[in-house]
């Protein structure tokens, strides 16, 4: 491994791997299955994402990217579900990348421990490569165009009517607070991942979080009828957008990774995007006693939700069910992570940051008062859509 390579840890510094950054053997011998894109030359870049390995590599046709994941976090069924929406999506007009097939048509090839995908290279640049998730957009203008390019993935998205993803490490799924008793549906999604079922910690904070984020499904609750079913990108932050250029001005040209896509709906999808780029949580990751310090930024905010409903207006039921959807959004996605540091990775240390520092840590944030400052200013935003009248917490 080259002592070069490094990742983003949990805390926003740059550590090692957790996998093995690609090499140039293993590509040549993976590229064996896709003899329309050249022989490999050189891997350009290296992704500081540490969840798998990836990289652009140039090829004697062009340039392609490459991800490998541990068998364990994606085998080739589950890499084919996402596969399967971005071929929806790219027929419905969105701007996503291309998946190659090989010469079998497989678009997920498995070699050993290892599954593999090969996609083009998106249109503009990447203008937040080594941008950390949770770190805030650069300009209201850009958080403006990432809600316009959410949108349009949204409407690319209607009628694709897949079920959602079978149980697998990393993927954010909405099923625990849209059920009508979340204990019930939270007893349902551990017994399907048996490293957090079995793991009294996990239990302990899973017990602290749904206390905590009860009012804001009480909140929700009533609007999930409105609310339909949509699969979702579920991770838009600024490093999973392409831009036109590099200055303060530029545009989404398209979005990446669909790692943690499944079916939920577009609320959720939105909330998500929220939570991610305007909330700086490495900061309270550095300080957790002081949580009003944590930086929120509303320009951002309202600069995303305007964007977005350039290109698709919510409902006002949509509008309403925000804010609540906001607060408990983040909530499987902790535990999924969670899963993957416990069953995947074996480290305890890591799954603590997950099941007690994002799920129960960023549930806690909400409800002090920084995080009911944010969520007031999504409110403050839906009245003007004339929500419904429901409970707050």
């Amino acid at each position: 491994m080259s002592a070069t390579v490094k990742v983003h840890g949990m805390d926003g510094t740059l550590v090692e791997p957790d996998w093995p950054p690609l090499m140039l053997a293993e590509v040549r011998a993976l590229l064996t299955h896709f003899p329309t894109l050249g022989e490999p030359i050189e891997i350009l870049s290296t992704s500081p994402r540490p969840l798998s390995a990836a990289g652009v590599v140039s090829t004697s046709s062009g340039r392609i990217f490459i991800k490998r994941h541990h068998r364990t976090v994606r085998d080739a069924e589950g890499l084919v579900e996402e596969h399967r929406f971005l071929a929806h999506l790219l027929a419905h007009g969105a701007s996503v990348p291309r998946v190659f097939s090989s010469t079998t048509g497989q678009t997920a090839i498995e070699i050993g421990d290892w599954t593999y995908e090969v996609h083009e290279t998106p249109t503009g640049v990447d203008l937040y490569e080594d941008a950390i998730s949770w770190t805030p957009f650069l300009t209201a203008v850009h958080a403006h165009s990432a809600g316009q390019a959410l949108a349009r993935l949204h409407l690319a998205a209607e009628g694709f009517a897949a079920p959602a993803r079978k149980p697998q490490p990393l993927v954010a799924s909405f099923t625990i607070f849209a059920a009508k008793d979340p204990n019930v549906e939270l007893e349902r999604y551990l017994a399907a991942r048996p490293s957090l079922a079995s793991n009294a910690a996990v239990r302990v904070n899973c017990k602290q979080a749904l206390q905590l984020l009860a009012p804001f499904h009480a909140q929700l609750f009533p609007l999930l009828p409105s609310l339909p079913p949509l699969w979702t990108h579920n991770d838009l932050h600024a490093s999973n957008l392409f831009w036109s250029d590099f200055t303060d001005n530029a545009q989404a040209t398209a979005i990446i990774d669909f790692g943690l896509a499944d079916r939920t709906n577009a609320v959720h999808d939105l909330a998500n995007a929220i939570e991610r780029n305007i909330v700086e949580w490495l900061v309270l990751v550095a300080d957790p006693a002081h949580p009003d310090d944590v930086p929120i930024h509303l320009d951002h905010l309202h600069a995303l939700l305007d964007g977005y409903e350039s290109v698709r207006p919510l409902a006002a039921e949509e509008a309403a069910a925000l804010a609540p959807m906001t607060a408990l959004c983040h909530a499987e996605f902790a535990l999924s992570e969670a899963e993957y540091f416990l069953a995947v990775l074996h480290s305890k240390e890591n799954a603590a940051m997950a099941y007690d520092g994002w799920l129960v840590g960023h549930t806690r944030w909400f409800r002090s008062a920084a995080g009911r400052k944010l969520l007031h200013a999504v409110e403050s935003w839906a009245a003007t859509h004339a929500p419904q009248k429901v409970g707050k917490p």
